[in-house]
């Protein structure tokens, strides 16, 4: 395992987990999250470590949720492809 915590608990802790996840949303505060690595001088380990950790959250959501538009629009391919076979017969 790459990090020692449960993504799952991550995810539930982030602002964004509470309402209907945005993908928008979440590469924003992954841009945000790699400014913040990028202007740093000195990188306070505490807070490092906790961006971290929300980063990695926010990419294992948006993995999940790009694999769920996936599967919709795979849904949809599968309907057309079956309504099409409908009105050739």
């Amino acid at each position: 395992m790459l990090f020692p915590f449960n993504i799952r608990e991550v995810c539930l802790c982030t602002k964004l987990m509470e309402k209907q996840f945005n993908l928008k949303e979440a590469l924003k505060k992954l841009e945000e999250i790699s400014k913040w690595f990028e202007t740093q001088k000195e990188i306070d380990i505490e807070e490092g470590i906790n961006k971290v950790k929300e980063a990695a959250g926010l990419i294992k959501a948006s993995k999940d949720r790009l694999k769920a538009v996936e599967n919709q629009f795979e849904e949809i391919k599968k309907e057309i492809i079956e309504n099409e076979d409908i009105s050739k017969s």
